[in-house]
């Protein structure tokens, strides 16, 4: 998987990481709620309108400035937060050609949300983190979202597809109820 493709994967999977990052926002005042948010409308809008000229040098500036730092923080939201924000940088890099493998660590920053989540929460060990219900739907979604993604639809259609998975639970990939 690789172009268009990785991106939208990519963007499938923020879709259900920046509400977590939103949420820390307002318990934390630490940024805007919807820096991550506007991003990812325009990378979701390059997909539908490749012609669309978005500056992502700029988006990424934005990213970073928004992004928070873990030793500022004592609650555990702020893991998400980062991983939401380094996500977005990553989805941005794969974007401007700057590294090839952004859908990889999206996916990856994704898993590990979960993987941490868990066990920060006591719901799962080292042993039996692969086979908690919330990372069996998570690796499951992955490979919804990669299904849907490799098929031979339009890339608007994808996109409508793969926003429908993001959202088809109403929660975060870490379990949290998404406010519609």
């Amino acid at each position: 998987m690789e172009g268009a493709d990785a991106i939208a994967f990519s963007a499938a999977l923020l879709q259900r990481m920046v509400p977590n990052y939103q949420l820390f926002c307002e318990l934390t005042e630490f940024a805007e709620p919807d820096t991550l948010s506007k991003c990812l409308d325009l990378i979701w809008e390059s997909l539908c309108s490749p012609k669309s000229k978005i500056n992502f040098a700029t988006q990424l500036e934005k990213v970073e400035e928004a992004t928070p730092d873990v030793s500022d923080y004592d609650s555990f939201g702020v893991y998400p937060a980062l991983d939401a924000a380094i996500a977005m940088s990553s989805a941005i890099n794969l974007i401007m050609k700057v590294d090839p493998h952004g859908a990889v660590v999206v996916s990856k920053l994704s898993q590990g949300s979960v993987e941490a989540y868990l066990l920060a929460t006591g719901e799962a060990t080292d042993e039996d983190v692969k086979t908690h219900p919330l990372m069996q739907f998570e690796i499951a979604t992955q490979q919804e979202l990669l299904d849907a993604v490799t098929s031979k639809a339009p890339m608007t259609q994808k996109v409508s597809t793969l926003k429908s998975i993001a959202a088809s639970e109403g929660i975060t990939n870490i379990g949290l109820e998404i406010n519609a």
